[in-house]
């Protein structure tokens, strides 16, 4: 059983039994709230405009390589060893820098990551502090979002937190 699957059905099982306790639940779904904030979809426009640019620049980069490597491949027989040795590398080194760029757009904490944290971070964050705000204010335990399969949990009263008592229980 996966991980989410696995969430959802303790969360399930979690509001059955709490039911008893007559904890308060709701929902909300980030998709639906995030798609009717103009910010959020300037912020995501932008972010698939530099996504489709920075894809043309490193395809851009490939097709030299590609480029490259077929010129090369048509006059190779033709070439000494020491020209065959050079283009090698120099099909080689291009190669690596379209690679790189790759990375740097898409890669772990690139670009991509650092804009998408500049630009679209802010706005989930102040729907978490909504969600967080209306059920303090409103009494509910625990608000599930509907956008994963009600398998995350946006807030939680933090009474219900038993990870110190599970710790204890396990500790020698």
């Amino acid at each position: 059983m996966n991980m989410k699957k696995l969430l959802f059905a303790l969360t399930f099982a979690m509001m059955g039994m709490m039911n008893a306790y007559a904890q308060r639940f709701a929902y909300v779904d980030t998709d639906y709230i995030l798609d009717k904030i103009p910010a959020y979809k300037e912020s995501q426009k932008k972010l698939d405009d530099l996504v489709g640019s920075w894809n043309s620049e490193i395809e851009s980069k490939m097709s030299e390589v590609k480029q490259m490597y077929s010129k090369y491949q048509a006059e190779e027989f033709l070439l000494t060893d020491e020209m065959k040795k050079k283009r090698q590398e120099d099909i080689i080194a291009k190669e690596k820098i379209a690679n790189d760029l790759q990375k740097q757009r898409f890669g772990y904490e690139g670009d991509l990551f650092k804009k998408r944290q500049e630009m679209i971070q802010p706005i989930q964050e102040k729907v978490y502090n909504a969600v967080e705000k209306i059920a303090t204010n409103l009494g509910y335990d625990f608000i599930l979002d509907k956008t994963a399969g009600g398998s995350t949990l946006l807030y939680t009263n933090s009474k219900y937190d038993l990870s110190e008592q599970v710790l204890k229980a396990i500790q020698p």
